[in-house]
């Protein structure tokens, strides 16, 4: 048998119903908000924008970024797998301008759609499950960069952190129905990431190890601490949006559900994180922090984008998913008492993960392209059946006259 049908039938998988891409479609961006350094940072957007051929699809600019990001962090992971070694350091500087890259690519995606005219549905959510993607590996790269893997709290608070800011930063989008960006948001959040990478690459790490003279800590923990008490104000500023009413009736949210529901996603998610950690016997979050953290984060992810697109289409979230049987994996091997090697395990939950990522994407993406008439990486649109019976009886027609 060929593989191809056993292909097609793997990526055909109905994400959306219909009354859910009619929702889709009838879906307007809504955003509001300035950061601190956007005014300076749009020159440069602008400017970089008109440098991008016009025939480069927006989505390919998100997507080519995506890579760059994904592609620096692990090799950062492969020369840091227990985030407490040091990478050469052209490999920081490597991820520094990876970063750097991924950041201005996303903004000037949107601003790519505009100019060519192909701003769609597709786009937006592309543009935000990208973003889900990315900010894990970031949350790896800078685990590895400052050598957090001798504090494993710390490593845990930051990429814990990081995606639950992410996800609540949609949450308040699927209450009120507009994405707000605060004062501090992502871009100076990715600009700072590059300065740490430019640190380690320049600095080493003695920098990370040094104390500071007031509170005798490591400067690692208190530019973590910083970090995370920065965070913490977003996603107050975030809860207040939450629960202070949504748009739908009686203060729900724009599908007219419970405000607080997508909590329990989310917190399922750092629930199996915190629960398998410390019941290893063997230790797998201090030897693997790397793995174990792309590993839930493919899953965080998916239920990031979930919520997207839960809000785009102005519909619930289910909470059951194909994606919790890879910590689920863990889950079982340590209530058999570690039958397997916790290893082997945590690479197969990875995998897991990452290929039910990768599907609900591919096919969530093939379904609203094809609903939208639009292709993902190309700026034309699909002809309609009708167009196209209409364009084949025209070429008979023309071939039979010149005959």
């Amino acid at each position: 048998m060929s593989p191809a049908p056993l292909l097609e039938g793997f990526l055909a998988m109905e994400v959306l119903s219909q009354p859910q891409l009619k929702r889709l479609k009838e879906h307007k961006y809504s955003a509001e908000g300035k950061s601190i350094t956007e005014p300076v940072m749009q020159v440069f957007w602008c400017w970089l924008v008109e440098q991008v051929p016009r025939t480069v699809a927006p989505n390919t600019i998100t997507l080519v970024g995506l890579a760059a990001n994904i592609i620096s962090t692990l090799i950062l992971a492969f020369y840091c797998p227990t985030a407490t070694e040091m990478a050469p350091p052209w490999a920081y500087v490597f991820a520094a301008l990876c970063l750097f890259a991924y950041q201005s690519l996303d903004a000037i995606d949107g601003k790519q759609a505009r100019r060519t005219n192909s701003s769609t549905q597709l786009g937006e959510l592309f543009d935000h499950g990208c973003d889900a993607v990315s900010i894990v590996f970031v949350s790896v790269g800078v685990c590895t960069a400052m050598q957090l893997g001798t504090h494993p709290w710390l490593t845990f608070m930051t990429t814990c952190t990081s995606m639950f800011i992410y996800f609540t930063a949609h949450w308040q989008t699927y209450v009120c129905g507009t994405l707000k960006f605060g004062k501090f948001d992502v871009t100076e959040g990715q600009l700072t990431f590059c300065f740490i990478y430019l640190v380690a690459a320049f600095l080493g790490e003695d920098t990370w190890m040094a104390k500071v003279p007031v509170v005798d800590m490591e400067v690692k923990t208190v530019a973590t601490v910083s970090g995370l008490m920065l965070s913490y104000l977003s996603i107050y500023s975030h809860g207040r949006v939450i629960f202070g009413g949504g748009k739908g009736r009686n203060g729900s949210t724009v599908a007219d559900t419970s405000v607080i529901a997508p909590l329990f996603h989310i917190s399922a998610v750092i629930l199996l994180f915190f629960t398998i950690w410390q019941k290893s016997k063997t230790g797998i979050f201090e030897r693997q922090p790397c793995v174990y953290i792309i590993m839930f984060g493919m899953l965080a992810s998916k239920i990031s984008i979930k919520l997207v697109v839960a809000h785009m289409t102005k519909s619930g979230m289910n909470f059951l998913d194909t994606a919790f049987i890879g910590p689920g994996l863990l889950f079982l091997n340590q209530y058999l008492d570690t039958l397997l090697s916790e290893d082997v395990v945590l690479w197969l939950a990875l995998a897991w993960c990452t290929c039910d990522l990768i599907r609900f994407c591919v096919a969530l993406c093939c379904q609203i392209s094809q609903h939208l008439g639009i292709y993902t990486f190309d700026i034309t649109s699909k002809p309609n059946p009708a167009e196209q019976r209409s364009g084949v009886t025209t070429r008979r027609q023309a071939k039979l006259a010149a005959q």
